[in-house]
């Protein structure tokens, strides 16, 4: 099994999607006005409007509704990217912050209110772990 996308149920997918592009540096591709997808070489990041929700079945996702999960983005600078997202990002969850289990991270809300963690190893066992081959 192989984990291959996350989506995001939106009420304005164009505006979700400049706002990741902007964060991440990454082009978005769009499928169909209705859906759009953010490709990484370890996964997709993909957005889908509130108007296809009745083909996933009847109140099956509800758009700005999530407050369990975060979208983990590795970067190269967490304190560079927080510099960069000053003109992109409303709210700021927290600075860029050294965590106990050894990365530096930057907490930020999207659009929709969405959590992102912005982070960057700063250990040697921070770096272990996103070397640890993963399975097939």
């Amino acid at each position: 099994m192989q984990l291959t996308a996350t989506r995001i149920i939106t009420d304005d997918v164009d505006a979700l999607v400049a706002f990741y592009e902007t964060a991440t540096g990454i082009t978005g591709v769009r499928l169909h006005p209705l859906f759009a997808e953010l490709r990484t070489p370890f996964g997709t990041l993909a957005f889908a409007s509130t108007a296809t929700v009745p083909l996933l079945g009847e109140n099956a996702a509800e758009a700005r509704a999530n407050h369990s999960i975060i979208l983990d983005f590795l970067v190269d600078d967490v304190d560079a990217t927080y510099k960069a997202l000053q003109d992109v990002v409303e709210v700021f969850v927290n600075k860029p912050t050294d965590m106990p289990w050894g990365n530096r991270s930057l907490l930020v809300r999207d659009p929709d209110g969405n959590l992102i963690n912005f982070f960057t190893p700063i250990s040697e066992v921070a770096q272990a772990r996103l070397d640890t081959p993963r399975l097939p």
